[in-house]
This record gives structure tokens, sequence and C-alpha cells, in this order.
């Protein structure tokens, strides 16, 4: 018997409610059901930035500010940590709603990511899970139309830490194939 390798890219760690609606979708299938968590590592040069950003306002007409390239190793090496837990975090949320689940943090482009993992494992199917992103979605550069465009498998949008019937309103949610 082989598996169902379903491949998800996730944007923060699973709750319960998470796995959970994870698990519902399948219930149905024979073959043992394998999730290939991602979860991409927080990029440290943009947090500086945005976080320089935030203080400077107006103020700062060009980067004046120096920031020590050993702060930004140790940023980095910090976030890659803080990922890794989320990853461990995911998988045993799964475990816990009876799947079996494996994971890896990112540090590569998201999307290249999941089309790597997806190859490398054959997945049946390609599930992605965010929050909401409305301009992303509208303009179609989000994770999920990315993937859309790159995989020759199903791939599905979810809302992460809504149940079902809460990302069934207001087109917001599950989209199609």
């Amino acid at each position: 018997m082989s598996n169902y390798d379903v491949v998800l890219l996730v944007e923060q760690p699973f709750t319960a409610q998470d796995a959970a609606n994870l698990r519902a979708l399948h219930g149905d299938i024979e073959d043992p059901v394998v999730y290939h968590v991602l979860l991409p590592v927080e990029d440290a040069s943009a947090r500086v930035e945005s976080a320089i950003g935030t203080l400077g306002g107006e103020v700062w007409s060009s980067p004046t500010v120096h920031v020590d390239e050993t702060d930004i190793r140790e940023l980095r090496q910090e976030l890659l940590t803080s990922c890794r837990e989320g990853v461990d975090i995911t998988i045993k949320a799964i475990e816990a709603a009876g799947g079996k689940a494996v994971g890896e943090p990112v540090t590569v482009d998201p999307i290249a990511a999941l089309v790597a993992k997806s190859a490398e494992v054959g997945a049946a199917e390609v599930i992605i899970l965010t929050r909401p992103h409305v301009i992303a979605e509208f303009f179609h550069v989000d994770w999920t139309s990315k993937a859309r465009r790159k995989l020759g498998v199903p791939v599905l949008h979810l809302l992460e830490h809504e149940n079902f019937d809460e990302q069934a309103g207001e087109g917001e949610g599950i989209s199609g194939f």
C-alpha cells in the first residue's frame, strides 16, 4: 500500500482546530495519509528593515542606520529556531488529531520549496493554509495562485485558525481548484 502524500505550506503553527479540520478532509482515504509540513522562516533582513522603517518614519530620507552583520546572523538563527519549533508544534497537532506528519523549515522561496517537495514525494495534493491576504489574492500573487500555476495537482487554500463553516462565508477561505 502506498502513501497518500499531502504537502502543506503554512504561515504559522497549527492549532488543534487546524489539525482537526485537516484530518477531516482525508477521513475517507484508504491509503496512509502523510502530511509534509513546510513553514517558511521569516526573513531577518526584512524584519530589521521593517523595524527601522517604523522607527524612522519620514525622518529617514535614506538608510543611515548601520546594522551589525553579527546581529543579523543572530536574528536569523533565532528565527530559524522559532520556525523549527513551529514545525514541531504543527506536527504534534496533526499527530494528536490522528495523522502522520513530517516537516521542515523553509529558508528559500516558499513556492519553490512547495514545488520541490511536491515533486520529491509525488504529492497527491497540496494544501496552503494562510491568513487572509485580500490584496494578494485579488491580484493573484498569493501563494495559492502561484502554486496553481506551477503544480499539476489540486491546490486547496484554507484559512488558518478558522473552521470550515467560518471559511464558507463572504467568499473567503476555500477557493476552487
